[in-house]
């Protein structure tokens, strides 16, 4: 690999960190590195069978850890940092998830005020089979199991929040944070605004795989052995995380209500279509609303998460950023070629 620089980031527990924001970084990077890192996954590797309740063996609030920050030399405020996942892979043959009495989209919660009995707190435990590609479901309450297809994301990716602001880790908005999208898998470049000196990048909370909306609560929960690719675009200023597949450009909205967040995700899809097409605002209204998509990305965090996008075949030879995607992914696929 004489041709690029790796650099590798193993925090030790006492290293991980539960907001964004604040705190000096754990590794200083240029531009083009390509890191090797290491993610816990959001129960701190405490629940680790069926009798381990979280509220038993976790540490709240300290739930959610990332992986952290990590200084990139010369991003600035107003300039943008691109982040290639070249792959995700579990660490362990076990995973976990768990319903919670007071969080996810079907139960009462602190700000959802219901006459009926929370949710049970339950355990499931999954078994990771990296080789056939699957995780392996079992339910609690009778003999069904079936196979899943393992599909590796990571549900919380940001930098710092403008203004000095520091933001829980559990909280996704304008800096990214914990979006829970299954949109954001190896092969995925996610753009994300820079707001102080460095970006401070982190990452968390991986998911062996998980449905749109994380409706329990919680996804297939996993610790992570992940590869990225970091670069940094001047002067490119960018209001919400925007992401970017082989197939798809997608934009995100992170707020409460989820129609408020809907509404964000697909204004901004709009307005980059209409930059990369060069149509009239109204005439990337008509594209986007005839042939977009939205995705849910979570409806149970402090803020909800929705994604649009759009196929990247509509838009020809147009590519976002000077085919910056592109360029990441053949960088990673040489990084693969030669591990």
């Amino acid at each position: 690999m004489s041709d690029l620089t790796v650099r590798r980031l193993d925090p030790s527990p006492d290293q991980l960190r539960y907001v964004f924001g604040g705190g000096e970084p754990l590794l200083r990077i240029e531009p083009g590195t390509v890191v090797e890192l290491t993610t816990e996954d959001c129960f701190g590797g405490r629940v680790r069978g069926v009798d381990d309740l979280p509220s038993r063996v976790c540490d709240f609030p300290r739930l959610n850890p990332v992986t952290g920050p990590i200084h990139v030399a010369g991003a600035e405020p107003g300039d943008l940092l691109a982040v290639h996942f070249a792959d995700i892979r579990p660490r362990r043959d076990w995973a976990v998830s768990t319903t919670f009495p007071h969080f996810g989209a079907l139960t009462t919660t602190h700000s959802t005020a219901m006459l009926h009995p929370p949710l049970d707190e339950v355990v499931w435990m999954y078994d990771v089979d990296v080789e056939r590609g699957v995780v392996r479901y079992r339910a609690r309450r009778s003999e069904f199991e079936v196979d899943l297809p393992l599909d590796p994301m990571h549900g919380t990716v940001g930098v710092a929040p403008a203004a000095g602001e520091v933001v829980m880790s559990i909280t996704p908005a304008a800096h990214g944070g914990n979006m829970d999208t299954p949109e954001l898998r190896a092969g995925t470049t996610i753009y994300l605004p820079v707001n102080v000196e460095g970006a401070m990048l982190a990452i968390g909370d991986g998911h062996c795989r998980q449905g749109e909306g994380e409706v329990c609560g919680t996804a297939v929960e996993a610790a992570m052995e992940t590869v990225i690719v970091v670069d940094v675009v001047k002067d490119a200023q960018l209001a919400w995380p925007r992401l970017e597949s082989d197939e798809f450009v997608m934009s995100t909205g992170s707020v409460r209500p989820l129609e408020d967040a809907y509404r964000i995700s697909q204004h901004d899809l709009v307005g980059w279509t209409a930059e990369l097409l060069g149509l009239d605002p109204l005439d990337a209204l008509q594209l986007v609303s005839q042939a977009g998509l939205a995705p849910v990305g979570n409806v149970v965090d402090t803020n909800y998460t929705m994604v649009a996008k759009l196929p990247s075949s509509i838009l020809g030879a147009a590519r976002p950023y000077d085919g910056l995607h592109s360029r990441l992914r053949e960088t990673a696929r040489s990084y693969l070629a030669e591990r």
